[in-house]
């Protein structure tokens, strides 16, 4: 019988002076062997998402600073990295990508490290990685600055989406290392439609738009589906619910896309993964704004797997009372705490595909620190 993976968790106490919780998270990943990796002199890449200017559940500059710091005791040379946005807004560029981290505190000087968005300037400086095993990607495009890394470590904000389901481990590395070309791969599965019946009209689905594909016209919207690249984000803006996914298998085509291309990032090099399980919207950090969370902060964790950490995380998630002051109060009885809050998503269609691609294990060993 394999051996379960190790997931090393501690909670969100700090009752005394003696440890704060960036001290407190410091211990968590050295107690989980990050120390193992050899950093001497070499290029680490952390990634994370600095959060959408007027959003507020992205992680804090200070857990990035605690990561940081235990990266320079090894001997590495960390930087925090993300690659930009498909959609319009304050990340689509790399000058604008990098302002709107220093607006949200991430700077040299809050972090200890600088600031590399990973496909460049404009979102075309990717490499080409074959994905062994992939069924629908045969070769990623993923940020240069991403691949250029030695070693590689993932700091997510744990959280739900609106088309993924679950904004964890792996969506933080396979769609959030993806160029803007590969997010348009990862993302071009399924197109939506507006249900006339319902549109109001507000115009919100064409501010949001990248490619011009929603169109007004006497106070209802179309989509036009050339133009259409399938981001999902004019979903999660109507105020409605008028724009629905066209096909019922894009949430899984995307989710087996975001597994393959997190294959791409991780193979080949050390990787060390860690998750914060708090502030958990219901939607992603892109958005400019953020919903109450769904369930109260339950704490962090890490570990070399990447699938058994979202596993873990979600299994937490899911053992949570609902808040009844978010978007949940009104979800259906569902269990799982993610498709009830998106009951179209198909989130473990991902861990299922990571595990196919070797990736890692859903079974595994909680640690607590």
């Amino acid at each position: 019988m394999a051996e379960k993976s190790k997931v090393y968790f501690a909670d969100f106490r700090a009752p005394t002076f003696r440890e704060n919780l960036p001290q407190k998270l410091s211990r968590l990943i050295m107690t989980a062997g990050i120390g193992e990796i050899d950093m001497e002199g070499k290029y680490v890449a952390i990634k994370i998402h600095f959060g959408e200017p007027g959003n507020l559940a992205y992680l804090r500059p200070n857990w990035a600073k605690a990561v940081v710091d235990v990266v320079k005791s090894l001997g590495g040379k960390p930087y925090l990295t993300d690659c930009n946005t498909l959609y319009v807004g304050g990340r689509k560029n790399a000058l604008d990508h990098i302002e709107s981290a220093y607006v949200n505190g991430f700077s040299p000087f809050s972090t200890g490290c600088h600031i590399l968005i990973g496909d460049g300037l404009k979102g075309s400086d990717e490499a080409l990685v074959p994905v062994e095993g992939g069924e629908y990607v045969s070769e990623a495009k993923i940020g240069r600055a991403v691949m250029d890394a030695d070693v590689f470590i993932s700091l997510t904000h744990f959280k739900g989406h609106e088309q993924a389901g679950m904004g964890g481990c792996l969506k933080n590395i396979g769609m959030g290392c993806g160029s803007r070309a590969g997010k348009m791969e990862m993302h071009s599965s399924g197109k939506p439609y507006v249900k006339t019946e319902k549109c109001i009209g507000c115009g919100n689905c064409a501010k949001i738009c990248a490619h011009d594909a929603p169109v007004i016209t006497d106070r209802k919207a179309a989509i036009d589906v050339d133009k259409c690249v399938g981001c999902g984000r004019c979903l999660a803006l109507c105020p409605v619910d008028a724009i629905r996914a066209a096909n019922d298998a894009a949430p899984a085509i995307l989710n087996k896309k975001i597994a393959e291309y997190t294959k791409a990032v991780v193979d080949g090099r050390p990787c060390f993964h860690i998750s914060l399980v708090r502030d958990v919207s219901p939607n992603c950090d892109c958005h400019s704004e953020n919903d109450a969370p769904i369930v109260p902060d339950v704490g962090m964790f890490a570990s070399f797997d990447p699938v058994a950490l979202d596993q873990a995380c979600a299994d937490a998630v899911n053992a949570q009372p609902v808040n009844p002051i978010s978007c949940m109060k009104d979800a259906s009885a569902d269990p799982d705490h993610f498709r009830a809050a998106h009951p179209d998503t198909e989130w473990q269609v991902c861990l299922d595909h990571a595990v196919k691609l070797g990736l890692g294990s859903r079974d595994y060993e909680l640690i607590k620190i």
